[in-house]
């Protein structure tokens, strides 16, 4: 077969129709070579491939900048509500591509580019990912900021400037190394610093209560240090900004106490209040309570809301009315989404300014707080949940304590008058949590500071109300919502998938990129022979270019018609990666004993990171590469079987791998996994998935039919069945002789043969402590998959329904999430007003 089109060939192809819109090749041409020209320093007369990254960035930039600043004044003229959405995490990856693609500007720039003899894929691969995040919940929250500057919606994105991001993963003799992430080494040309709002955040001190009002005196300062990045949204000119905070220490900084002489010290110990930005904390659904960890949750969140006010009390532009000194508004002007309780002191602090320093009455500002923020919870799983000890609060923020006891004894008198005598029901539903370790629980600070609870999918939401807040849901059932996440069709079709994304344009027309369940319109070709051909073309396609990206970066080379079956997220107990070793075993089992027998050939790719702490998942990571050493490395098996960890999984490696897959893992124990947005992105982009009832899988079999998904193994019911009667591992080990087998050779050393005992602790775990039921779900995923091999066999019934998928993903918009959370919690109404663009005049 020919090697397939780059994605530079193809959008030459696809031009004339547009997707991009040509633009104008030769300002492009004559801005690029102004940047480059200012880009070369004096003395160096030849440009490296960064100088061209740069030039084609800033060349871009400039696009977009007259659009930024004419969304800004758009909103301070028409003065709407605006929504804050607060996130530790911003997993943004690369945004050169993601900018031309939203400005329309790709095809402009892959022109002028081509005629200045250079390549834009090779320029693209220049940039940094922005890695300011672990997993789901910070590309979740990248995705948001997308949607909602498409929805012309008045939002800001707000976190923390990591200067150290999520780690880069190595695999050195099969274990992960962990290296820093020093992604700003070379300057960041999509922020802009803004100091002019550099704002004081404190820590420490203590609480003075004088017949004036409360004051928190004594503190610590650091300052925040706004860094700005333009986010666009598709075609309409809207260009919303996501700002990150960075520490600075003041200049002032511990220079007091070295007024007696040692000057060098102090100025060294001004990194320890700039220590609040260095570094991500690397968990996923893993709580670490750490001081420096609450330092950066209270960081961004004091910082924030001093912005936040500042933009409520400058009022509306040429406007007279003082409304805007008094707080009565202020949940009309502004909505708070904490994302996850990372950001819960958000309640703390809101009410900390509101009474002591606006001087609001206590149960005024109790209703402020509490309609303009709103939660949205993540995760179920216990050691996930923020649960920070008292004697932290009492010496970092004890202003907050304070507040936060005040909260809950009103809380708990509310709850004592309506269930007299239930002291089970107090304890449970306490923010402070007693024991020989005083607790807060945050998660509910946030239930009871807010006005709305998401889940973010329907099951996950269910077991919220049902379970996890169960006593608050029977207290206020009203406030409890689910809000089904979404993926942005622009990141994870368009720009990553341009082959997909032209042969559906081609039959449907462009308006899925903006209102994906158009998509729908596909199901009218499901039997369309060339449309069934051009959709096995383009994966095809992909494979080809994803194989060769394989070759040239690990030096493996797989079979490009064999079976994609890729599974790249975190490395967790409860999303079982292990669940996949086990049938990867089974397999290479199966051809070693039949090796004359047809298999259907599959690369089985494994990816994702393991928090640097968390034991069992950085073993798990040495299993599944010990097994690939010795499946890739057997004579027998030859091309048909291949296991491969993909390294440093991240962004930009997601929007490789996704359109080249088969088929989508997604097997997590039911009742565990929140949602997932990979599952979805899988959908959208042609693979079948294969996977458990549990998170937004439910969902994507609701809408595709869970005939066209591979679905297998427990529900939530028999899980929870499976623990009242408890789970016994050895019953299932003793009765699948497949299962033993495999057991025996990685508990023998099979897989390890320089360190037999190397995987003792993982069988010891999946026999004797295993949470998560791996076993119990082995036999039914084994004979599931065997059902994947049958369709694989059969390309035209495997196409078909792949385009079903395809046709009914539309449900998985991260816009469509967005609309939800505009009408149902912050109260406005997404626009479609396109914004007249900087080169016209405004209306």
């Amino acid at each position: 077969m020919a090697a397939p089109l780059s994605d530079g060939e193809r959008r030459k192809q696809i031009s004339v129709r547009g997707i991009a819109g040509l633009g104008d090749v030769a300002e492009v041409r004559k801005s690029f070579n102004r940047h480059l020209h200012f880009t070369l320093v004096k003395d160096r007369n030849v440009a490296t491939p960064r100088d061209y990254y740069f030039a084609l960035a800033h060349t871009v930039r400039d696009h977009l900048v007259g659009r930024w600043i004419r969304t800004q004044q758009h909103y301070y003229e028409r003065d709407p509500k605006r929504i804050y959405y607060l996130s530790l995490e911003f997993y943004m990856g690369r945004t050169l591509q993601n900018t031309m693609v939203n400005l329309g500007l790709q095809n402009a720039c892959d022109e002028a580019i081509y005629q200045l003899g250079l390549d834009l894929e090779e320029l693209e691969e220049i940039e940094e990912d922005a890695g300011l995040g672990n997993g789901g919940l910070g590309r979740l929250a990248a995705c948001f900021l997308d949607s909602m500057a498409t929805l012309g919606l008045a939002a800001y994105g707000y976190g923390i400037r990591y200067e150290f991001g999520i780690f880069n993963q190595k695999i050195v003799n099969g274990w992960q190394v962990e290296e820093a992430d020093d992604w700003l080494r070379y300057g960041n040309p999509w922020e802009k610093a803004r100091p002019e709002y550099m704002l004081p955040v404190h820590f420490y001190g203590r609480v003075d209560h004088t017949p004036e009002g409360v004051k928190w005196i004594d503190t610590q300062v650091v300052l925040a240090m706004p860094y700005d990045t333009p986010v666009p949204g598709y075609k309409n000119n809207t260009v919303n900004t996501m700002r990150l905070w960075s520490a600075k220490a003041p200049n002032d900084f511990n220079l007091q106490e070295f007024n007696v002489g040692d000057y060098i010290e102090a100025v060294l110990d001004r990194n320890l209040a700039e220590n609040i930005s260095r570094v991500l904390y690397p968990n996923d659904n893993f709580f670490e309570g750490k001081e420096l960890r609450l330092k950066q949750e209270y960081f961004v969140v004091a910082a924030t809301l001093q912005d936040i006010i500042r933009r409520f009390k400058s009022s509306k532009f040429g406007c007279r009315d003082p409304v805007r000194t008094s707080f009565e508004t202020f949940p009309d002007k502004v909505a708070i989404q904490l994302n996850d309780t990372h950001p819960a002191l958000s309640i703390a602090e809101l009410m900390r300014i509101l009474v002591d320093v606006e001087k609001v009455d206590w149960d005024k500002a109790w209703e402020i707080t509490k309609w303009t923020c709103a939660y949205t919870n993540h995760t179920v799983l216990p050691e996930a949940l923020e649960r920070w000890p008292v004697s932290l609060f009492e010496k970092l923020l004890p202003r907050h304590l304070e507040i936060i006891y005040a909260l809950n004894q009103m809380h708990l008198d509310r709850i004592a008058a309506l269930y007299p005598g239930d002291i089970d029901r107090l304890r449970r539903m306490s923010v402070i949590e007693e024991g020989e370790c005083k607790r807060i629980n945050m998660a509910h600070l946030c239930v009871i500071g807010s006005h709305a609870v998401n889940g973010v999918a329907r099951i996950h939401s269910d077991i919220v109300k049902n379970s996890v807040f169960r006593d608050f849901y029977e207290l206020e059932p009203e406030k409890f919502q689910n809000k089904t996440n979404g993926i942005t069709p622009r990141r994870w079709l368009l720009l990553c998938n341009p082959g997909l994304a032209d042969v559906i344009a081609e039959k449907i027309g462009e308006g899925f990129i903006t209102d994906l369940s158009q998509l729908k319109k596909l199901l009218d070709f499901i039997n369309n022979e060339t449309f069934i051909r051009d959709v096995a073309k383009v994966k095809q396609e992909n494979k080809m270019k994803f194989a060769a990206y394989l070759e040239e970066q690990y030096k493996v080379k797989i079979n490009p018609s064999s079976m994609f079956d890729v599974q790249v997220k975190r490395i967790h107990e409860y999303k079982r990666q292990l669940l996949n070793c086990l049938h990867a075993i089974t397999l290479y089992n199966r051809i070693r004993s039949n090796p004359s027998k047809s298999f259907v050939p599959r690369t089985i790719m494994i990816g994702g990171k393991a928090a640097p702490g968390y034991h069992m998942a950085k073993m798990i990571i040495k299993l599944i590469t010990s097994i690939g050493e010795v499946i890739n490395n057997d004579p027998y098996v030859g091309d048909r079987l291949k296991v491969i960890f993909l390294e440093n999984y991240r962004v930009s490696l997601a929007e490789k791998v996704i359109p080249a897959a088969d088929l989508s893992q997604q097997i997590s124990t039911a009742g565990t996994e929140a949602s997932g947005t990979g599952n979805m992105k899988f959908m959208v982009n042609g693979a079948l998935t294969i996977g458990t009832m549990d998170g937004a899988n439910v969902e994507m079999a609701e809408e595709a039919g869970e005939e066209n998904l591979f679905i297998f193994g427990m529900r939530v019911e028999d899980v929870e069945a499976l623990d009242r009667q408890g789970y016994n591992a050895q019953e299932y080990y003793e009765r699948l002789p497949e299962l033993r087998q495999a057991i025996d050779q990685i508990s023998s050393g099979f897989f390890s043969p320089r360190d037999p005992g190397c995987f003792r602790n993982v069988v010891n775990m999946l026999m004797y402590h295993d949470r998560f039921k791996v076993f119990a779900d082995y036999e039914a995923y084994i004979k599931c998959q065997s059902r994947v091999d049958q369709l694989f066999t059969d390309p035209r019934e495997w196409t078909k329904k792949v385009i079903k998928n395809i046709a009914c993903s539309g449900k998985f918009s991260s816009d469509r999430t967005i609309m939800e959370y505009a009408r149902e919690i912050w109260g406005v109404e997404p626009s479609a007003t396109k914004i007249p663009p900087p080169n016209l005049p405004r209306d």
